[in-house]
Protein backbone atom coordinates (compact mmCIF):
# COMPACT_ATOMS: atom_id res chain seq x y z
CA UNK A 1 0.00 0.00 0.00
CA UNK A 2 1.48 3.40 -1.25
CA UNK A 3 0.99 6.80 0.96
CA UNK A 4 -0.36 10.06 -1.04
CA UNK A 5 0.64 13.24 -0.36
CA UNK A 6 -1.63 15.57 0.97
CA UNK A 7 -2.50 17.41 -2.12
CA UNK A 8 -3.19 14.06 -4.31
CA UNK A 9 -5.05 13.07 -1.28
CA UNK A 10 -6.86 16.74 -1.33
CA UNK A 11 -7.58 16.06 -5.42
CA UNK A 12 -8.65 12.61 -4.71
CA UNK A 13 -11.06 13.59 -2.29
CA UNK A 14 -12.48 16.41 -4.22
CA UNK A 15 -12.83 13.80 -7.39
CA UNK A 16 -14.72 11.36 -5.14
CA UNK A 17 -17.10 14.30 -4.22
CA UNK A 18 -19.66 13.54 -6.39
CA UNK A 19 -19.05 10.08 -7.27
CA UNK A 20 -22.42 7.35 -6.12
CA UNK A 21 -21.28 3.97 -4.22
CA UNK A 22 -21.06 1.15 -5.91
CA UNK A 23 -20.24 -1.42 -3.74
CA UNK A 24 -22.49 -1.63 -0.34
CA UNK A 25 -21.35 -3.89 2.45
CA UNK A 26 -23.61 -4.93 4.84
CA UNK A 27 -24.60 -8.06 7.35
CA UNK A 28 -22.30 -10.57 5.62
CA UNK A 29 -19.54 -8.25 5.96
CA UNK A 30 -16.39 -8.59 3.49
CA UNK A 31 -16.64 -12.59 1.70
CA UNK A 32 -14.68 -13.26 -0.92
CA UNK A 33 -17.15 -11.96 -3.73
CA UNK A 34 -17.49 -8.58 -2.23
CA UNK A 35 -13.41 -8.22 -2.41
CA UNK A 36 -13.96 -9.48 -6.26
CA UNK A 37 -16.67 -6.98 -6.93
CA UNK A 38 -14.54 -3.92 -5.13
CA UNK A 39 -11.48 -4.95 -7.26
CA UNK A 40 -13.19 -5.33 -10.09
CA UNK A 41 -14.35 -1.70 -9.53
CA UNK A 42 -10.78 -0.41 -8.91
CA UNK A 43 -9.66 -1.85 -11.97
CA UNK A 44 -12.37 -0.06 -14.33
CA UNK A 45 -12.82 3.04 -12.35
CA UNK A 46 -9.16 3.51 -10.01
CA UNK A 47 -11.49 5.95 -7.52
CA UNK A 48 -14.52 4.48 -6.05
CA UNK A 49 -16.95 4.61 -3.14
CA UNK A 50 -17.85 1.98 -0.89
CA UNK A 51 -20.92 2.21 1.53
CA UNK A 52 -21.30 0.35 4.90
CA UNK A 53 -24.45 -1.05 6.48
CA UNK A 54 -24.69 -2.10 10.18
CA UNK A 55 -21.34 -1.53 10.89
CA UNK A 56 -19.67 -0.75 14.24
CA UNK A 57 -17.51 2.40 14.63
CA UNK A 58 -14.87 0.53 15.70
CA UNK A 59 -15.14 -2.27 13.18
CA UNK A 60 -15.08 0.26 10.33
CA UNK A 61 -11.59 1.02 10.76
CA UNK A 62 -10.42 -2.48 10.93
CA UNK A 63 -12.44 -3.13 7.48
CA UNK A 64 -10.85 -0.61 5.89
CA UNK A 65 -7.33 -1.44 6.56
CA UNK A 66 -8.43 -4.90 5.37
CA UNK A 67 -9.78 -4.13 2.79
CA UNK A 68 -6.68 -1.76 1.76
CA UNK A 69 -4.53 -4.69 2.25
CA UNK A 70 -6.20 -7.26 0.64
CA UNK A 71 -6.10 -5.27 -2.93
CA UNK A 72 -3.34 -2.92 -2.28
CA UNK A 73 -5.39 0.34 -2.17
CA UNK A 74 -4.90 3.51 -0.85
CA UNK A 75 -7.40 4.43 1.53
CA UNK A 76 -8.41 8.31 0.62
CA UNK A 77 -11.35 9.13 2.60
CA UNK A 78 -13.32 7.38 5.62
CA UNK A 79 -16.58 9.83 6.86
CA UNK A 80 -19.04 7.96 8.43
CA UNK A 81 -20.13 4.91 6.29
CA UNK A 82 -18.78 6.16 3.33
CA UNK A 83 -15.20 4.83 2.25
CA UNK A 84 -12.84 6.22 -0.89
CA UNK A 85 -10.64 4.17 -2.03
CA UNK A 86 -8.00 4.63 -5.09
CA UNK A 87 -5.70 2.25 -6.88
CA UNK A 88 -3.78 3.25 -10.07
CA UNK A 89 -4.89 1.47 -13.24
CA UNK A 90 -1.69 0.09 -14.32
CA UNK A 91 -3.07 0.05 -18.08
CA UNK A 92 -3.25 4.13 -17.96
CA UNK A 93 -0.14 4.27 -15.85
CA UNK A 94 1.71 2.40 -18.86
CA UNK A 95 -0.02 4.47 -21.86
CA UNK A 96 1.09 8.27 -20.21
CA UNK A 97 4.37 7.20 -20.22
CA UNK A 98 4.78 5.66 -23.56
CA UNK A 99 3.11 7.74 -25.25
CA UNK A 100 4.85 10.72 -26.78
CA UNK A 101 4.96 14.18 -25.71
CA UNK A 102 3.72 16.96 -28.08
CA UNK A 103 5.37 19.76 -29.04
CA UNK A 104 3.71 22.91 -29.34
CA UNK A 105 4.54 25.58 -31.54
CA UNK A 106 6.16 28.65 -29.60
CA UNK A 107 4.49 31.60 -31.17
CA UNK A 108 0.60 31.48 -31.37
CA UNK A 109 -1.41 30.96 -34.91
CA UNK A 110 -2.65 33.88 -36.25
CA UNK A 111 -5.89 33.95 -39.06
CA UNK A 112 -3.89 34.23 -42.07
CA UNK A 113 -1.33 31.55 -40.49
CA UNK A 114 -4.00 28.93 -39.65
CA UNK A 115 -5.79 29.82 -43.18
CA UNK A 116 -2.29 28.78 -44.90
CA UNK A 117 -1.81 25.52 -43.22
CA UNK A 118 -5.36 24.74 -43.92
CA UNK A 119 -4.90 25.12 -47.52
CA UNK A 120 -1.48 23.56 -48.00
CA UNK A 121 -3.65 20.38 -46.33
CA UNK A 122 -5.87 20.73 -48.74
CA UNK A 123 -3.72 20.54 -51.62
CA UNK A 124 -1.45 17.30 -50.33
CA UNK A 125 -5.01 15.55 -50.61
Amino acid sequence: MTELAPTQRRALRAAAHHLNPVVSISQKGLTPSVLAEIDHCLKAHELIKLRLYGIEREARDALFAEICTALSCVAVQHIGNLLVLWRENPKDAAIQESAPARRRNAAPVTKKQAAARTEARNRKR
